[in-house]
């Protein structure tokens, strides 16, 4: 999935983070938003890929989009 004209409601910048502190914080910052707002993720931690479609299938998130670009990932998460 790639659509880097995606909009979002808020954003994390993950970058620098390891397993799992970016589900941790893209969980906590979900919290504040209301059902249908998209919270954008930015990571540079390869693993976050699978954890990210992991932590969308088992919370009911929908992963919107995601992108990978120079060892950065972007997912785009719609809260539930």
């Amino acid at each position: 999935m790639t659509d880097t004209a995606t909009p979002f409601d808020r954003e994390v910048d993950a970058r620098g983070l390891n397993c799992p502190l970016p589900i941790l914080r893209a969980k906590k910052a979900l919290t504040d938003l209301e059902s249908g707002q998209v919270l954008r993720v930015v990571a540079t931690d390869p693993g976050s890929q699978r954890d990210f479609q992991a932590f969308a299938r088992q919370t009911g998130n929908e992963l919107v989009a995601s992108e990978a670009k120079d060892k950065e990932w972007v997912f785009y998460l719609k809260r539930r």
